[in-house]
């Protein structure tokens, strides 16, 4: 099994929010992952999907942008984005899932040996946040908690792949108490998403403290799915 991953889908079967409105580098840009996507992936293989995948507000609304998902090769594992609106009950969206999809939250899976586990993270606390940040930062950092618990757990040993769709550091600030917690368990790979534009200049690629980080975005990857294992 290969690992891949792409964030940050914003797809819009029902509602009517075409991404080229942010610039002319979004123009058919699902059909461009999907091109890439099926010159890449095998039934075999792993899509990771950190979040922001569909615009749809209801549950019902977001099925035509999963079935869109599902059709293409491999399993996908999903995890919530701030966009994911028509995110429900964790029971309502693992019903309405097709066939190979995965949603994650506060726990983790495990496909061919290799542990997915994540959660969605929050804005890193600083210059403009406020008390309520502060109160879902720290949730988030709970659930991440939980989610890597279960992880090993299940892992027997094995290698633990972590998402997020917020950041959980930056190229100005390495050091977070999102690292630190991820550094407590054994995990070698994070991937995150969230960032557009220019602000995908301050996001951090590479690896911190034995970590490996990998932004994901999908015009950040120039709407190619990168490989993580």
């Amino acid at each position: 099994m290969r690992v891949f991953a792409i964030s940050d889908l914003h797809l819009s079967s029902i509602d009517d929010k075409p991404m080229d409105v942010f610039g002319a580098h979004w123009e058919r840009h699902f059909e461009r992952i999907s091109e890439d996507w099926l010159s890449k992936v095998s039934a075999e293989d792993t899509v990771l999907l950190p979040g922001d995948l569909s615009w749809a507000i209801q549950l019902d609304d977001a099925l035509a942008d999963l079935k869109c998902v599902a059709a293409l090769p491999g399993r996908k594992v999903l995890i919530r984005g701030n966009h994911d609106y028509w995110w429900s009950s964790i029971s309502r969206v693992r019903d309405a899932l097709p066939e190979g999809m995965y949603a994650l939250q506060n726990d983790a899976l495990k496909l061919d040996g290799v542990t997915f586990c994540g959660t969605r993270g929050w804005i890193l606390p600083g210059e403009g946040t406020d008390a309520d940040d502060e109160r879902i930062y720290k949730r988030e950092l709970g659930r991440l908690r939980m989610s890597l618990d279960d992880a090993v757990r299940i892992s027997n040993g094995g290698e633990i792949i972590c998402m997020m769709h917020y950041p959980p550091l930056t190229e100005a600030c390495t050091d977070t108490q999102v690292t630190a917690l991820i550094e407590a368990y054994p995990v070698k790979h994070v991937i995150y998403g969230h960032l557009h534009g220019a602000a995908l200049k301050g996001a951090f690629r590479g690896e911190h403290n034995s970590v490996i980080y990998h932004q994901a975005s999908c015009d950040g990857t120039d709407f190619k799915l990168i490989p993580i294992t």
